[in-house]
């Protein structure tokens, strides 16, 4: 039998605590009816199962009866629809390292709670390695897209800026070199799989390399188009340049375990690195060569 709980601060963390294991149940429920595999789905109702005997473990001490926060759990279920499967639970899973946490200061006063968190770091392995998500295996498919269309876009719009000075060929030129680009990048992704193997379908990883690459290259003259300043149409492509690698960065160290805040310093220092030495050619450009247009 658990024992009776009579510390306030006590009880208050251990509802904290059965507030959240309710919530997982039913974020692990909603994903394993979404998901069309069978073993993953296996293991979310699995582990969906061994979150509510947490949560009914903690009823017995609380004796009150807790709802799932609904709006985390729609929260939770759209990431997975839209980011991945992958994504969702690691993003998940840390959100419950703090539980753990607080579950070990709680064992100091409620010895069963060594079974719990043992049941924790169990099923947070397998969770981890459960997934071989199409999106995660091409990911560095996406990334050479991404990075390539970021550095060299960004440095090829900085250039024109100073050295066109024409809101409209700025835009064209831009896109004329990248979508280029992005068919070249795709070719050569499709060269690169197709002599590496290792179980990606060289079409599709060229797919995924030339698609990303085309998105970024709309997102990024899309300031051109739309502003009638050339050099505040460059300042905001510079800022989506760096929004856009935040949420990479951010998704890719999430679902890789990777350093969040080496992988962004890295990307945006090169990016902006290539605009700035671009600039500077598109003003040189302009001065020797006297382009006007």
């Amino acid at each position: 039998m658990p024992p009776e709980i009579t510390d306030p601060a006590l009880l208050s963390a251990i509802m904290d605590a059965q507030q959240e294991e309710i919530t997982e149940h039913a974020i692990y429920s909603g994903l394993a009816r979404i998901t069309a595999e069978p073993h993953n789905r296996q293991v979310l109702e699995k582990t969906a199962t061994v979150e509510y005997q947490h949560y009914e473990y903690w009823k017995r001490l609380t004796g009150k009866d807790l709802a799932p926060e609904r709006l985390r759990v729609t929260f939770f279920l759209l990431i997975c629809r839209v980011l991945g499967i992958t994504f969702g639970i690691k993003l998940l899973e840390r959100g419950e390292r703090r539980i753990q946490q607080v579950y070990r200061d709680l064992s100091v006063k409620i010895p069963d709670l060594e079974r719990i968190l043992q049941d924790e770091k169990d099923h947070e392995r397998e969770l981890i390695g459960l997934i071989d998500e199409e999106r995660l295996k091409y990911t560095g498919s996406v990334v050479l897209g991404l990075n390539d269309a970021l550095v060299e876009l960004t440095g090829a719009l900085a250039g024109f800026t100073f050295a066109l000075q024409n809101a409209q060929i700025i835009a064209v030129a831009g896109l004329i070199t990248g979508i280029a680009a992005a068919f070249s990048m795709a070719a050569a992704e499709y060269l690169s799989t197709k002599s590496e193997g290792g179980g990606k379908d060289p079409i599709r990883a060229a797919m995924y390399t030339g698609i990303a690459y085309i998105i970024t290259v709309m997102v990024l003259i899309a300031p051109f188009l739309l502003l009638s300043n050339l050099y505040v149409s460059l300042a905001v492509t510079l800022v989506i340049a760096l929004l856009v690698i935040l949420f990479f960065s951010y998704y890719i160290s999430v679902a890789r375990d990777l350093s969040f805040r080496k992988r962004f310093l890295e990307m945006a220092g090169i990016s902006l690195g290539v605009a700035a030495l671009s600039f500077l050619m598109g003003i040189l450009v302009r001065t020797f060569l006297g382009v006007n247009i």
